[in-house]
């Protein structure tokens, strides 16, 4: 069994694999890491291994108890990867991001692939059908766009999350809702627009916390996997262990 761990901005994600196939997932707050890392390996006594992204701050300790218990593998600028890397400041680049474009290789290699993560920010991917990575966009995400506007305002208020809207907002808050929503909505399918203008046979991949919402109302076909990234971590191990075997 794997252990694989993404260290978010604002959470902690892992999930349990045996070969290929969740066995559960599990979210938390990265203050409760070694309380809930405890808990999953007392459950799963046949993990072994385990393999970390972070692009949030790492508990140090909570990590070192884990390298104390299973074998561990961190992801990082210097390591191995399916792809070759365009990007002009290659140790800039999120190391969220670049597991995420090692998953999509490894899952449909040799195509123009568009990976888009809608969390916290919104971040577009672009690998052409030579496996050659050359960078894309960052954009805020949902939430952040309603902190946002209640931040650097005087009086438009802090919303909770809302997955639906009408496009007429016909008071304050669903006026903010319309423009969040159907901004968010109207950006992804206009950038994939422009890349398929280019990119004619373009396969789009969506995941993030945000992807099984926003799939519903996307218009342009894509592949939505909101587990993408815990999945694109379960192919980088086994793509890293049969590179060092």
């Amino acid at each position: 069994m794997l252990l694989t761990i993404d260290i978010g901005n604002s959470f902690v994600k892992c999930a349990v694999f045996e070969e290929n196939r969740i066995i559960e997932k599990f979210i938390f707050e990265n203050k409760d890491t070694p309380i809930h890392f405890e808990k999953i390996l007392k459950k799963y006594k046949k993990i072994i291994n385990g393999i970390i992204s972070s692009v949030g701050k790492l508990n140090e300790a909570s990590i070192l108890q884990l390298k104390q218990r299973i074998n561990i593998v961190e992801i990082s600028s210097e390591s191995t990867f399916p792809f070759l890397n365009n990007y002009a400041t290659p140790k800039t680049l999120g190391i969220d991001r670049m597991v995420l474009v090692s998953g999509a290789v490894l899952k449909f290699p040799y195509q123009n692939l568009l990976i888009i993560d809608a969390g916290t920010c919104i971040t577009y991917d672009f690998v052409d059908s030579k496996n050659m990575y050359h960078g894309g966009a960052i954009s805020p995400g949902i939430t952040l766009r309603y902190k946002s506007l209640n931040d650097y305002t005087a009086k438009l208020p802090l919303l909770d999350y809302k997955d639906t809207c009408e496009l007429i907002g016909n008071s304050t808050e669903s006026s903010i809702y319309s423009g969040v929503i159907n901004g968010v909505i109207q950006e992804i399918d206009g950038i994939i627009t422009q890349y398929k203008n280019t990119y004619k046979d373009l396969t789009i991949i969506l995941t993030g916390g945000d992807s099984d919402f926003l799939a519903k109302s996307i218009k342009n076909t894509i592949f939505a996997n909101s587990n993408f990234l815990l999945e694109s971590l379960n192919h980088l191990y086994t793509y890293c262990k049969n590179k060092n075997d």
